[in-house]
């Protein structure tokens, strides 16, 4: 019965992602609902393109949920990420201090109690009316829950990710000045990589560990299908064989889902009916972003052509 149970479950994300124009894999819906269930992080690796981001994204709109977004970056740190000061308001506060000073410090009759009165109006200057809350902060004050996307982590340096762990853990994190600042709502939490660097242990831990590879040849139609629907079943099934073929080449960078989408909507702007050896090395630079590439793959494009052609037929 829980098997059941779990297997509706993650139907219904399946088919609530695709209600979005996102089309998952089994593997990829699994992630999600067990991240729903036992509220934990997902951290989504794969090549560029694959639909890390767009998963965030997807989740965030079928679940009503406003989407949060930290994009990583080298130097990036906790000003950033988490919170900062109002430093002018700070100033302007300060400012008003002086011009008062002699009406704070008018009952004071020792310099200890004047000592002390400053001292009061000090940690007013470091209270929540003065924090700039930055993404971090954000998704966890948000009253009604959120997606906290934390995208390109791989990007950031390694010590930004000691910054992440008591977030990513515990939905909380620490001010110094103010103490501990937990979730109302614990947010979805989805993290990207490209896998430019290894990632710590201590953050893999804390998280589910997902990989979203190049799809299958049926499931890439189908993501053509969803985002391009003005495509032909017969066009759409050659050009995602043509790609496939390509993939198979020694290539700088292989095409992902995103140039798929892009080259079927340029072929249904070309009104291409199938493909062909002129219109695939006019448009073979929306697929291939590299000329070294593109060199490499246009003495293929002929017999490529013939295998989708004969994909299509039979397959």
């Amino acid at each position: 019965m829980a098997d059941q149970k779990a297997s509706t479950s993650i139907e219904a994300v399946e088919s609530g992602l695709a209600a979005q124009g996102y089309i998952a894999s089994r593997q990829i819906a699994t992630a999600v609902y067990l991240s729903q269930q036992i509220e934990k992080p997902i951290l989504v690796e794969g090549p560029a393109g694959v639909g890390k981001t767009e998963l965030a994204k997807a989740i965030a709109a079928w679940r009503g949920m406003k989407m949060i977004r930290l994009q990583c970056y080298e130097g990036l740190d906790e000003a950033k990420a988490l919170y900062e000061w109002k430093y002018a308001k700070q100033l302007l506060y300060t400012q008003i201090l002086k011009d008062k000073l002699g009406e704070v410090l008018g009952g004071a009759q020792t310099l200890h109690a004047a000592l002390d009165q400053l001292h009061d109006f000090g940690d007013v200057f470091f209270s929540k009316e003065f924090v700039e809350p930055r993404p971090l902060l954000q998704a966890l004050e948000q009253p009604g829950g959120c997606v906290l996307l934390i995208d390109e982590i791989d990007k950031s340096d390694a010590e930004f990710e000691s910054l992440l762990l008591e977030i990513l853990s515990d939905f909380q994190v620490t001010i110094p000045e103010l103490g501990t600042v937990s979730a109302i709502t614990p947010p979805t939490v989805i993290l990207t990589s490209n896998s430019e660097r290894d990632l710590g242990d201590a953050l893999k831990r804390r998280c589910l560990h997902l990989h979203i590879g190049f799809p299958e040849q049926r499931l890439e139609e189908r993501i053509v299908e969803s985002r391009v629907p003005g495509i032909s079943q017969a066009l759409r099934r050659q050009m995602v064989g043509f790609i496939h073929e390509i993939r198979s080449l020694d290539l700088k960078k292989l095409p992902s889902v995103s140039e798929t989408i892009d080259w079927a909507r340029v072929l249904v702007l070309l009104q291409a009916t199938e493909l062909d050896t002129e219109l695939v090395k006019d448009t073979l630079n929306v697929l291939l972003k590299y000329e070294a590439d593109i060199e490499a793959a246009a003495p293929q494009v002929t017999t490529f052509i013939a295998k989708a052609a004969r994909s299509n037929v039979f397959g």
